[in-house]
């Protein structure tokens, strides 16, 4: 008898408190800053992609949505400054739980997650996003690959300089003058 007039109590205390409604598409809100949503696959300055296709990111994957083949850069060829690069890049977000261990076990900080959430798609297929789709756009300065090294003589040279100019990855990268301002204020 006493958990039931509990329970009605419980409903008619809600009865009265205002309806929160939100009217999402025409007014979106913004994400947490370090939201998990659509990965990209970021690129340095001059246009070369960062991902070298260790495929790490696949092994660390719970779900097994990823799928890399890597490939080797050749003189003529190169797509990034290593010696290999992914010939061929697949997220299946049918599969992904958005857990963020793919970044995690990225040695190059060529994965990140973007605050991107509406991912919805009719077909199965639509799901699969390939590595032309996950690839971070072109930005002013940078060109298209392949195309030979333009940020020094060796990989390493890339990735010593990275966290000074880090190309497309907004937010996931600092750059040390950055860092040092921030503690400075």
């Amino acid at each position: 008898m006493f958990g039931t007039a509990k329970s009605f109590g419980v409903t008619f205390a809600h009865m009265f408190k205002k309806q929160v409604t939100e009217k999402y598409p025409e007014v979106r809100t913004p994400t947490a800053p370090r939201y998990h949503g659509r990965h990209i696959l970021n690129r340095h300055p001059d246009g070369l992609e960062k991902c070298v296709g260790c495929e790490l990111c696949a092994w660390a994957c719970p779900a097994d949505a990823i799928f890399v083949e890597g490939g080797d850069n050749t003189d003529k060829t190169r797509y990034s400054p290593g010696e290999r690069y992914a010939v061929d890049y697949q997220i299946n977000y049918a599969r992904c739980i958005f857990c963020g261990l793919c970044i995690e076990a990225c040695p190059t900080r060529s994965l990140t997650m973007s605050n991107e959430y509406e991912l919805a798609a009719d077909n199965r297929r639509d799901l699969i996003f390939t590595k032309e789709q996950l690839l971070a756009p072109l930005l002013e300065g940078m060109e298209q690959p392949p195309h030979p090294m333009r940020l020094g003589n060796s990989e390493k040279d890339y990735y010593v300089k990275a966290l000074d100019n880090p190309g497309t990855s907004v937010g996931a990268e600092k750059s040390q003058a950055e860092a040092r301002q921030e503690a400075a204020e």
